[in-house]
């Protein structure tokens, strides 16, 4: 531990912490910002919805490839030198949408996005754990609350950016039938288009050396256990062995699946409506605020509530909301659906403390691998619901599953994801209450 007082963040390292934190809400803005581009490049370059799912595939896919090396690496080196790794992947992919737009070429995006995610895998595996040790582990889940409200400022951000800049911009959003043009009037839109695309991201590769070269220079407190570790088998199998914690990686996955489908298809969800992108984006925007007042409300009352039941509430009204969107037609349902996002707000950070909670610090190192890896469920579980909103054709509104429309029917999928969080919280809970009993 680097402090060992019960106070949240103590004054000694409040500087770190502030710097650490604002990591978070970098890769808010990255998810942010990639969310509303499933459908500008399905639109930009013509694809179904399930093709135009790669943007998440490729996103959260790279989570996936380098959470653990991102690990391994830190075991031998600084939480500061993953941080400084994470940054200039996080660069790197996102300087690469220039060459992607001159050769106008969707998996070449699709690749700087993957690259560009390597990055945010060392970010979140390293400031993750970072921020737990930064004090007592009985203030742990609260300092990780607090870190991660920078989370949705840079979601905020990143919505913005994509809306003023790239949505509100783009000529083939206001084109209904591409077919109808001549092939040199599809070039020059295409080409626009995606020029649009690349230029916040460019931009945002040059902030990120800025940032690189702030944490190159800032002198970081370094954490006891670092340098300090027994085998990489030893851990594995205490992992393996933790119920708490394998249960929490699928709780990740399940929870990260369930945010990302709510946030991509809310523009799927409004077009069935009729309400247009830049429309849909504030709604999505709403969703963000609603985000950042649940963090807020949720790190207070983590303060007089056991982490396991504030999860299990907030997994309940989840599912009551969500069963809205599917059910409930029109406007209404759209509400229920933006609703959703303040009672998600505490699930990542409550669920990654607790699944970490009770680990050694190498542990944790470890541990925080197989939880950011469990960020591949924003990769696989947007796919899945894009499939089936393509179930009777690339319209979200084609065909009527269970007396609903394939949008609405596709939330099925974060109501499933919610179930078993609730049922996760839970079992954190009875635990916890056991232990005092004992």
């Amino acid at each position: 531990m680097i402090m060992n007082k019960d106070l949240v963040v103590s004054k000694k390292i409040l500087f770190p912490f502030i710097l650490v934190s604002s990591l978070f809400a970098l890769w808010g803005f990255a998810n942010a910002v990639t969310d509303p581009m499933v459908q500008a490049f399905k639109k930009v370059l013509e694809l179904s919805n399930s093709e135009a799912a790669w943007v998440q595939m490729a996103f959260y896919g790279g989570y996936f490839c380098m959470a653990l090396p991102a690990a391994l690496f830190m075991r031998k080196y600084s939480y500061k030198v993953g941080i400084l790794i994470g940054l200039g992947l996080y660069a790197i992919g996102a300087l690469l949408f220039y060459p992607a737009a001159q050769y106008q070429n969707f998996m070449f995006f699709c690749l700087g996005l993957y690259i560009l995610t390597f990055g945010l895998a060392f970010l979140e595996t390293a400031a993750n754990p970072y921020i737990l040790s930064m004090g007592s582990k009985k203030t742990a889940t609260q300092r990780l609350n607090l870190a991660q409200a920078f989370n949705p400022v840079g979601l905020i951000a990143g919505l913005f950016v994509a809306q003023q800049f790239i949505l509100k911009n783009l000529k083939s959003d206001n084109i209904m039938d591409f077919n109808a043009l001549d092939e040199a009037t599809k070039i020059a839109i295409k080409t626009s288009d995606l020029l649009i695309i690349r230029n916040p991201y460019v931009i945002l590769g040059i902030v990120l050396i800025g940032i690189f070269i702030v944490f190159l220079v800032s002198k970081m407190p370094q954490s006891k256990d670092e340098n300090n570790f027994p085998s990489i088998g030893d851990t594995i199998f205490a992992l393996k062995n933790n119920t708490n914690y394998i249960f929490g990686v699928i709780a990740q996955i399940l929870y990260v699946g369930a945010q990302i489908m709510c946030w991509t298809y809310i523009y799927q969800y409004a077009e069935a409506i009729s309400i247009d992108a830049v429309t849909a984006g504030y709604y999505q925007m709403i969703a963000f605020i609603l985000f950042i007042i649940g963090r807020a409300i949720g790190t207070y009352l983590l303060k007089h509530t056991n982490p396991g039941k504030l999860l299990l509430y907030f997994a309940i009204l989840s599912i009551v909301f969500i069963q809205g969107t599917i059910f409930i037609t029109g406007i209404v349902g759209l509400y229920a659906l933006v609703g959703v996002s303040f009672f998600m707000s505490i699930m990542f950070p409550t669920i990654y403390g607790v699944a970490l909670g009770e680990l050694t610090e190498e542990q944790s190192k470890i541990g925080s691998a197989g939880l950011v890896m469990a960020i591949v469920g924003g990769a696989l579980m947007p796919k899945l619901q894009g499939l089936i909103i393509d179930a009777g054709g690339n319209g979200v509104d084609d065909i009527k599953i269970l007396g609903v429309s394939e949008v609405n029917f596709s939330f099925t999928l974060p109501l499933i994801c919610f179930l078993f969080i609730a049922w996760y919280g839970l079992k954190v809970f009875k635990n916890a209450l056991q232990k005092n009993n004992v």
